[in-house]
């Protein structure tokens, strides 16, 4: 359990998630933030300058800072990496996402500080070997892009390490949108670029399918609003059952149409879409199906509902999209 007093580390806290959870926790009644990222770059100022914290630390001084204050940090949440699944040059991911987080886990055991960090459903590539969070089944999956190795690769070495901290939990998040991924550019969520669209031509440009087995737009992916990710980073950490590997889906695959459509319906608009080729850059590494198995977590005690997809575009469009507004 958490109290107010002892430091908590966010790290990705200028990101997307990362600073969704800050203001989560800050709404908790948490203030004792250490927030660390990359703070240089200035379109992601606006999403922590309003927050609550005690101090801001450059990611690559990180653990020269827990070296002078780590014995006051008593939760690491671990969301920051490099996300950007179109990068290919690996020697980035490696050092971003296997390097640092193995530094990071390292310390947590030392110290016995719990740990939970941010995997991603790009680890399960194709979905051949399906979407459910056994830790062996890591050893088998073959992701499609650098960003979903480097991922995988940590954890596997996170489940083959002999000693862990007190308690983690590497959270597989599937599709995630919502307030604070303005930065995000070409890695933005779909709604966050059809409202865009939407806004300033009238209609959205829809992936065509490339796969004769999924008609245009309906490829399927399961999308989860950022409200519900934060509630369950949270929750583990709060109630810390068994470690491991934990999914972070809503369990229902939903097409890219349904999800335009309900960002149309936001705005109270007819939907108008186009289907355009997909970029070859990325045609042979698409993902047209994903869904998460969350029976594991809700086997763990977790029984929040998840926002719908109409639910949650609603809110994300007329409330932060619409109003040009931060959490």
């Amino acid at each position: 359990m958490l109290n107010k007093e002892g430091r908590i580390v966010v790290t990705g806290a200028a990101g997307f998630i990362g600073s969704f959870l800050t203001g989560f926790l800050n709404g908790e009644g948490f203030d004792n933030l250490i927030l660390v990222d990359d703070f240089s770059r200035t379109d992601k100022q606006p999403n922590y300058t309003q927050k609550r914290f005690r101090d801001k630390v450059e990611r690559e001084n990180l653990f020269s800072w827990l070296a002078e204050h780590g014995s006051s940090v008593q939760a690491i949440f671990h969301l920051g990496a490099r996300t950007d699944t179109t990068e290919f040059d690996y020697s980035i991911h490696q050092h971003l996402n296997v390097d640092f987080s193995q530094k990071v886990w390292t310390f947590c055991t030392g110290q016995k500080i719990p740990l939970v960090y941010a995997s991603s459903a790009a680890t399960y590539g194709s979905g051949e070997q399906g979407y459910q969070d056994k830790e062996q089944l890591s050893f088998r999956l073959q992701p499609l892009n650098p960003y979903g190795v480097s991922k995988n690769e940590f954890d596997k070495w996170a489940i083959s390490q002999e000693t862990a901290p007190p308690f983690w939990a590497g959270l597989k998040f599937f599709n995630v949108y919502g307030p604070n991924e303005y930065h995000k550019a070409r890695m933005a969520s779909v709604i966050f670029h059809a409202f865009n669209q939407i806004q300033s031509a009238g209609f959205v440009k829809l992936f065509k399918s490339h796969r004769p087995d999924f008609k245009d737009g309906e490829q399927l992916r399961d999308f989860i609003y950022v409200k519900d990710v934060v509630q369950v980073c949270f929750w583990l950490m709060q109630n810390q059952p068994d470690s491991g590997i934990y999914n972070v889906g809503t369990g229902i695959a939903r097409a890219f149409k349904d999800l335009v459509k309900a960002t149309f319906s936001a705005l109270d608009l007819e939907d108008q879409i186009e289907y355009i080729d997909m970029p070859l850059d990325i045609r042979e590494k698409y993902q047209y199906f994903t869904e998460a198995d969350m029976q594991k977590l809700r086997d763990a005690g977790y029984r929040q509902p998840f926002h719908t997809l109409e639910d949650g575009v609603d809110d994300y469009v007329r409330n932060y999209l619409a109003q040009k507004t931060y959490y």
